[in-house]
This record gives structure tokens, C-alpha cells and sequence, in this order.
């Protein structure tokens, strides 16, 4: 695991460039076959996927977070998707075991800087700045509690039946029928092959979740751009972000086997794309996290997880959705 430092290298007065760093490690892993976060799970320590959260508020990482603390080996390594700053840890009495390398987290400050453009009528404007922080996995803690997996009366989403509710809940029209799962915009309807065309269950319920991202884009619900053709650069950057919230849902309803459509056509569209834009792997983690809200927002029992402050009252360390880091921001795919 690459090590973060919170000091840049002896001599070198260079700002870090965030964006710059977390877009050479999803490259580095998309380069050897494979998108990080496609990395399975250890269902025997982990109790199935689970979402990255903070030791001590237990509130959910989101967006960027959720990908790069998810594809940490830290928490494949020891099942434990937890995570805490060192001042979070020591608070509570835990200590971050000597030696132990950090893993970024990020959030956006706002600034006030100077408007150039005459916008403004005091000629100052607010704008968004990527900032990091440094997070320890519960594994690298000592004195915290052994983690504990949540069973269906703790987090009861996380039942067989959570994708169907969520389906249900959603009125997505559903026709059954073909060999081919895909979300049609001009129908507005999503048609899914015969569950006995897939290898088990939960893999039938992450495709269905998958185009049910996809249909999450229509003008009338988040208003994405779906007019891309198959194989086109605009349908590669809907494919990433349905991709990234099908992980992100899967996650939290603990479904274990997560069936990805997308081969290496898509991946080697997705390498060209980040290489070309160091923000695109932001953007469509941000654009993900939106789908995966809207759609568990149709589980009653998450929606009403979702309503309740942090347990301990502490606000919640996560990603927030900031304004549009670029003017063209909500037109992206």
C-alpha cells in the first residue's frame, strides 16, 4: 500500500496535486486486468461486504472515500471496514500502533478567493478544494473493540430480499424475458434475462441493481446524459458510475456476489479516460454516490437509518457533495 505522507518531500514546495495521486493508483489497478473495487470479498471474516465506516461515529464514508478506502488491502486483510483518524482513536483511549501507514481520506473546503470574472458584486467568490486527511483501519488500532459484523436485526436491508424491495419500492417497469439485462431510455423500462440465467441469486439481484442504476438517469429522476450509443465514450462514462454504485449498494446490502457486465473494452475505455482527466474518477465516484442514495432511499428501513445523526453526536467525516468543481459538471455522463 502506498505510503501518504502528511510533509511533501525535503525541498519540495509543490503543492500535492490529490486529484493527481488517486487517479495514478486506479490507473495503476485498472493497468493489471481489473478495477480495484471489483476486489472480492472474505465472506468468512467479514459476514459479506460491507461498507467502509468510521470506528467512531460509525457513520458511512461516501463517495471518493468509499472507493479508496474500500480497495485498501488493510480491510481485506483483517474484515474490518472500519476506520478512524489517530485523534479519533486517541480520544477514546485506542492507539494507532507505532509504525502504521495512514490512508487518505478526502473532503472539500470551501475558500473565498478573488472573482476574476466580474460575477460577483464584492468580487469574491466561494470555491471547493480538495483536501486530505489520514485514516487507520481498525486493524492497526489497539484497544479498539473487536469488530463485529451487523446481522439482518442490526441493519435489517441487509436481508435476501433487499434488491426486490428496493425494485419494487422504485415502480421501475421490470420485463422478464432475452439474455441480455440493459435499461432502455426510450421505454423507460429495464429488461432482465430469467433468474435461472444466473449463477446464484445474489448475482441476479446486482444486475438488477446495475440497471436500475442506469435508470436512475432519466430527465425526471438525476438527469444524466443516457443519449450515448453502445460503445461510444458518453455510454464508458455511464458504465463507470453504474458500476461504482452497483459496488456501493451491493456493499450495504451485503450482497456477496456481485456480477459485473462491463469486460475490458469498457476498462480500457475507462484507463483512456482517467489518464486523459485526473478529476473523472472524482466525478464519477460523486455521481455514483447519488445513484446508490436514490436507490436505497426505496428501502424504508435504510431511509430510516439515514435519517438519524451520528450516534454520539459527532458530525459525520465523509466526502460532501460540494458544488459543481467544474462548470460542466452536471451535463457529465
Amino acid at each position: 500500500m502506498a505510503h501518504f505522507s502528511k510533509r511533501h518531500a525535503a525541498g519540495d514546495n509543490a503543492p500535492r496535486d490529490h486529484y493527481a495521486e488517486v487517479t495514478a493508483q486506479i490507473i495503476a489497478a485498472l493497468k493489471a486486468g481489473t478495477p480495484p473495487w471489483r476486489r472480492p470479498w472474505d465472506v468468512g471474516k467479514a459476514g459479506g461486504p460491507m461498507m467502509p465506516h468510521n470506528a467512531a461515529t460509525g457513520a458511512r464514508y461516501r463517495g471518493i472515500n468509499t472507493i479508496m478506502l474500500g480497495m485498501s488491502p488493510l480491510a481485506f486483510i483483517s474484515g474490518d471496514p472500519r476506520w478512524a483518524t489517530y485523534k479519533q482513536a486517541a480520544d477514546r483511549g485506542w492507539q494507532v500502533r507505532k509504525g502504521s501507514r495512514g490512508t487518505p481520506g478526502f473532503f472539500y473546503k470551501k475558500i473565498e478567493v478573488e472573482d476574476r470574472t466580474g460575477a460577483s458584486d464584492d468580487g469574491r467568490k466561494v470555491v471547493p478544494v480538495l483536501r486530505s486527511f489520514t485514516l487507520f483501519n481498525g486493524s492497526q488500532i489497539d484497544g479498539i473493540p473487536p469488530y463485529i459484523a451487523p446481522g439482518v436485526e442490526e441493519a435489517p436491508w441487509r436481508e435476501p430480499e433487499s434488491a426486490a424491495t428496493i425494485a419494487r419500492n422504485s415502480k421501475a417497469v421490470i420485463r422478464v424475458g432475452g439474455d441480455r439485462a440493459f435499461f432502455s431510455p426510450s421505454t423507460d423500462h429495464i429488461q432482465m434475462p430469467p433468474t435461472c440465467a444466473f449463477r446464484s441469486p445474489a448475482a441476479y439481484a446486482s444486475v438488477l441493481l446495475h440497471e436500475l442504476g442506469h435508470w436512475t438517469g432519466t430527465k425526471d429522476r438525476l438527469d444524466r446524459d443516457l443519449t450515448g450509443n453502445f460503445g461510444s465514450q458518453d455510454y464508458s462514462r455511464e458504465e463507470l458510475r453504474v458500476e461504482l454504485a452497483q459496488v456501493m449498494i451491493c456493499a450495504e446490502l451485503g450482497i456477496d456476489d456481485c456480477d459485473f457486465t462491463n469486460g475490458a473494452a469498457y476498462i480500457a475505455e475507462w484507463l483512456s479516460k482517467l489518464r486523459d482527466d485526473k478529476k473523472e474518477i472524482f466525478r464519477a465516484a460523486s455521481d455514483a454516490q447519488r445513484i446508490a442514495d436514490y436507490l436505497l432511499a426505496f428501502h424504508p428501513d435504510h431511509a430510516a437509518r439515514t435519517e438519524a445523526p451520528p450516534s454520539d453526536g459527532e458530525s459525520e467525516i465523509t466526502e460532501p457533495s460540494p458544488p459543481s468543481l467544474e462548470p460542466a459538471y452536471a451535463e457529465a455522463a
